[in-house]
């Protein structure tokens, strides 16, 4: 599990209570990268995106190097922009 800087620090500015939802969601990703209610990202080989709130964590998954690089956390409507 790694962070991309710009996620890095859009985890920190989120509110505490986000925080540990995210935190969670994020946690569960280590065991299982494609949980229900996750998405393929249109027009993105290997980026998904999953649901916290109103907020959306969009990751890669490396399934060669089995690592998951989250990219981005943001509100959802600043995300795919």
């Amino acid at each position: 599990m790694r962070f991309a800087h710009s996620a890095a620090r859009e985890f920190r500015s989120l509110p505490t209570k986000l925080k540990f939802r995210v935190g969670a969601t994020v946690d569960s990703l280590r065991e299982n990268p494609r949980p229900p209610g996750v998405r393929k990202l249109v027009g993105h080989e290997r980026l998904y995106r999953i649901r916290v709130g109103r907020y959306r964590v969009v990751y890669e998954i490396d399934d060669k190097g089995q690592q998951v690089l989250i990219t981005r956390i943001r509100h959802r409507r600043e995300v795919y922009r």
